[in-house]
């Protein structure tokens, strides 16, 4: 009997995972996610270390995976990855990768869990290193940034 004969047969979650967003709020949320990853795309048309998305699905664990009681930012960028289509962003699957920027559309009904659950999720388990939320009604925005694992306010200049 050989080492391989009595090694435990190791299974891993899928990686090749459908997006599970719920529709947008609104058509003005619509249009703010097309600005954020048009105004990206034209900037860094010559890029392709880069990965932006809007309303997809971030999989980061077996357990979030089962419950599906996530759902994924309105806009996020992953760095120093492949540019490419996917149907979602499954982290096992992307060697490990958060995302380095997420920006929440803020509405009536996401509002709080934007400022309070996503915030502590992105800032304790994603490790974001910079996160935002707007609101397009009232043009509220704020900013964070990742200073020794807490999120610290970003003031205007």
């Amino acid at each position: 009997m050989t080492t391989l004969d009595i090694l435990p047969e190791v299974t891993c979650p899928p990686t090749d995972l459908w997006s599970d967003e719920p529709p947008l709020e609104s058509d003005l949320h619509l249009q703010q996610i097309i600005i954020l990853l048009s105004c990206l795309e034209l900037l860094w048309q010559e890029k392709n270390d880069y990965y932006a998305s809007g309303n997809l699905t971030i999989y980061y664990n077996e357990e979030q995976l089962k419950k599906r009681d996530f759902c994924g930012p309105d806009f996020f960028v992953v760095l120093d990855t492949e540019k490419r289509p996917r149907k979602s962003w499954v982290v096992w699957g992307e060697q490990g990768k958060y995302p380095n920027v997420i920006v929440e559309i803020l509405s009536d009904s996401t509002a709080n869990i934007d400022r309070t659950k996503k915030k502590i999720l992105y800032q304790n388990t994603f490790r974001t290193p910079n996160y935002f939320w707007f609101d397009p009604n009232t043009l509220e925005w704020q900013g964070f940034r990742l200073i020794e694992g807490q999120y610290q306010v970003l003031y205007d200049n």
